[in-house]
């Protein structure tokens, strides 16, 4: 018989076809086993009704058969079948579904559910194959027919024998890599594990056939999502927490989330691939959906199975739909939801995640100019000075005393040990250390919290000095002003100004920042980019109840060249207590050493 020629469509469309629209050449048997599995539910839903039928859900099954001598793979199924002009109308027409139009027909039933909805799938098998060559008998019919092709050059139907209803597909491979058990068991593994029919190569099925997460959760132990977990996302612990949960409605999909217990090891790198598995019907659509999670919430590791969401031609890439939208909101809710449980109910689990993945929570919070603020902030943490451990806003806010009417917090490694946190816990106020780079952003990111503002302990007015303490620092600054004056002159510009200051406690000096910013974002900046040459301006504390003080200001009266080394001392010190480099270490010790001889 002559070959007939693809209608409307030209070789350039088929070669779009093959090397365009996929970008990998191992779905294509993903895209077959979905086309057998849609057969075999035409004819089990025809089973439903006709008797003559003759076959039971438990009869229904996909086979793959590998020759490595003649170099074919052929998928067989024993589903509907077709005849010759269905032949013409599916096969030969490139981009014609007939489970699209069979799923039009039977949407009102509610029983049915077909994965293919474009006729593009099986033509992704001339990716790997020179020639197909597809046999296929209808059911009720007593003719069978062949569909040939080598490709974009047409194809041919001739009537054939075959015993009984279904198709074979036999692909002539150009490469031998699909005709090893190993890799097929693996591919089926990856794509199709959830085709309802078992796909049987030899004696062994290959398929699981039904998802965890189509189970009632009743129905499923804790065990088994354990050990699913663990085998799906290649983890030796356990999770520390399970979401399994369904949604009907304008968007309907069923879920199965995790939380890991532990950071995996690229988690803040750009190798880490964030996103939920996406299914359509138990088939895999996309390995890592990052469209599924937001960032803040990217530790998170599942599956979102959904007949929903709108594909492209190709069943490989996501649109942007409306549908993917409202999920993804949906189940950051759920997220959130979980998380605050934990908080409340289970500390002990929630402090193990916070441990894990509080930094991430926190760069959301962070990002986006504080659009997540809202949903995030209750869940972060900092440590209490006063308390020695962790506490959200909502209980450090709890904790004040009636007069206190902000939020106090001190950034830097050694926050713990500043004067100023001292000073404030003397005095009865927790203060919350925020050691983490990315924690200074969040107080400016949140605003207020339960109307409370954040004041930083160096670098804002603290409100906390009574009029007779302000009389007096004013009349300290005035004793002590020709001092003040000459450590100003012997610093430069390395200080921007000297002031005196009563909240420093037993220590002699501080050094904070000028100007709203902080040393913290100081080194953070210069981490980002080391020749922006951003440094914030430094104010130099000086105690004036110390005896450091006194004996500067003796030494400025009566030994000027000793005033000096003490005023570059002090200013090492204040460096040192905010964790900032001395500049020159070595002259730094030969100046101690000078002193003490």
């Amino acid at each position: 018989m002559a070959k007939k020629q693809f209608k409307a469509e030209s070789k350039r469309l088929l070669d779009l076809m093959i090397h365009s629209i996929y970008t990998n050449k191992e779905i294509f048997l993903r895209e077959l086993i979905s086309n057998a599995s849609d057969a075999i539910d035409k004819l089990a839903y025809l089973a439903l009704t006709d008797d003559s039928v003759g076959l039971s859900r438990s009869d229904f099954k996909i086979e793959l058969a590998a020759n490595k001598d003649e170099k074919t793979l052929t998928i067989s199924d024993n589903g509907i079948g077709m005849d010759k002009a269905e032949m013409e109308e599916n096969l030969g027409t490139i981009a014609h579904s007939g489970s699209f139009q069979f799923k039009n027909e039977m949407e009102q039933k509610e029983d049915i559910d077909i994965i293919g909805q474009f006729g593009v799938g099986f033509y992704s098998a001339f990716m790997v194959a020179e020639k197909v060559r597809v046999i296929s008998k209808k059911f009720g019919e007593s003719e069978a027919y062949c569909w040939e092709s080598t490709g974009a050059d047409g194809y041919s139907i001739t009537s054939c024998e075959k015993d009984s209803a279904g198709t074979q597909i036999i692909l002539f491979l150009k490469e031998e890599e699909y005709l090893e058990e190993a890799r097929l068991r693996v591919l089926i593994k990856k794509y199709s594990d959830y085709i309802r029919y078992p796909i049987v190569l030899g004696e062994e099925t290959l398929n699981s056939m039904l998802p965890i997460w189509q189970k009632q959760k009743k129905d499923v132990s804790e065990e088994e999502y354990h050990t699913f977990y663990q085998d799906k996302f290649f983890d030796y612990d356990k999770p520390l927490s399970v979401l399994h949960f369904g949604v009907e409605g304008a968007v309907t999909y069923k879920a199965l989330l995790y939380i890991p217990a532990k950071t995996p090891y690229d988690f803040y790198t750009m190798d880490y691939k964030a996103g939920l598995q996406l299914y359509s019907s138990g088939v895999l659509i996309m390995d890592n959906c990052e469209d599924l999670l937001p960032e803040h919430f990217r530790f998170v590791r599942g599956i979102v199975d959904t007949q929903d969401v709108s594909l492209n031609i190709s069943r490989e890439m996501l649109q942007q739909t409306r549908e993917l939208k409202v999920i993804a909101s949906n189940i950051e809710k759920k997220i959130k939801a979980e998380l605050s449980k934990l908080l409340e109910n289970d500390r002990e689990t929630y402090e193990k995640f916070y441990a894990a993945f509080g930094r991430s929570i926190k760069y959301g919070l962070v990002s986006d100019f504080g659009a997540h603020k809202e949903l995030l902030q209750d869940l972060v943490e900092f440590r209490s000075a006063k308390e020695e451990k962790l506490l959200t806003l909502k209980e450090y806010c709890a904790n004040m005393p009636q007069s206190q009417k902000h939020i106090y917090y001190a950034s830097g490694e050694n926050a713990a040990r500043l004067p100023q946190t001292k000073m404030l816990l003397e005095r009865g106020f927790d203060v919350l250390l925020m050691c983490e780079q990315v924690d200074e952003f969040i107080p400016q990111s949140i605003g207020t919290y339960e109307e409370h503002s954040f004041k930083n302990i160096l670098s804002d007015d603290l409100e906390l000095a009574t009029d007779e303490e302000k009389k007096a620092e004013e009349e300290q600054a005035e004793q002590y002003k020709s001092c003040l004056e000459f450590i100003k002159e012997t610093l430069g510009e390395k200080i921007a100004e000297v002031s005196i200051s009563n909240d420093l406690g037993e220590h002699p000096v501080s050094l904070v920042p000028q100007g709203g910013m902080s040393f913290e974002m100081e080194k953070y900046f210069q981490k980002v980019d080391p020749n922006s040459n951003f440094k914030v301006g430094r104010i130099l504390k000086i105690n004036p109840s110390h005896p450091a003080l006194a004996a500067l200001n003796d030494a400025v009266e009566n030994d000027r060249e000793k005033a000096e080394k003490y005023a570059q001392i002090l200013h090492c010190q204040g460096l040192l207590m905010a964790g900032l480099p001395i500049g020159d270490p070595i002259a730094y010790t030969d100046l101690i050493c000078e002193l003490i001889k």
